[in-house]
């Protein structure tokens, strides 16, 4: 079987602290409202890619207020993400998924592409490969699969810029790993994305 603990990684959708580098387009409400689709679909897909346990990486932490009116399916696991920058999180939340499963695929909420085919796909490929890596057009990547775990995929990367897929790429090199580089996929991030996603996720 392939399966995998799927790690997402989210804010809670809340005005001012979610895909903010959209409320030029937004506003700060109406950027909340797409972070609420995007975190609920992507929770959807994991779910539905039936590979394992899905967690719900958090921040702010999984008992705070902000997150007391989403509709968290009651089989998701969450997690708090904890202190430090983006690295220092997912190294801890990558370390500890794999004590629990053999593979783990770190994903965020910003790829509506990652559907739940591909996400097995990512997931049958670690039986033959170290990682998986999914690029972003914009040079990051969407998913990030794993069957072993090391520091340095995640210790001093410019995060948020188009560096950070080569980068990891070239510490996988580095690292001896094999790995799989799957096809590029887009992410919503700033405002020239918002035509790669259904209307009404923009407009409810």
């Amino acid at each position: 079987m392939n399966r995998a603990r799927i790690i997402i990684f989210a804010k809670a959708p809340r005005p001012g602290l979610a895909k903010t580098r959209l409320i030029p387009a937004l506003g700060a409400e109406g950027a909340a409202r797409l972070a609420r689709h995007m975190l609920l679909s992507t929770i959807e897909r994991s779910l539905a890619a039936s590979l394992g346990p899905v967690e719900l990486c958090m921040t702010p932490t999984p008992d705070d207020p902000a997150w007391a009116d989403i509709p968290l399916p009651t089989k998701l696991i969450c997690s708090d993400q904890g202190a430090g920058n983006l690295g220092e999180r997912m190294a801890r939340a990558a370390a500890r998924g794999l004590t629990q499963a053999p593979r783990v695929l770190l994903i965020g909420t910003d790829c509506p592409a990652l559907t739940p085919l591909r996400l097995q796909a990512a997931a049958e490929r670690l039986n033959r490969h170290d990682a998986v890596i999914h690029p972003a057009l914009d040079g990051g990547y969407v998913l990030l699969g794993l069957t072993r775990f090391s520091p340095r995929l995640f210790a001093d990367i410019p995060w948020s810029t188009a560096q950070v897929g080569p980068i990891t790429l070239a510490r996988l090199d580095a690292l001896g790993w094999s790995y799989h580089k799957a096809e590029p996929l887009s992410d919503i991030d700033v405002p020239g994305d918002l035509h790669l996603l259904p209307d009404h996720w923009i407009n409810s």
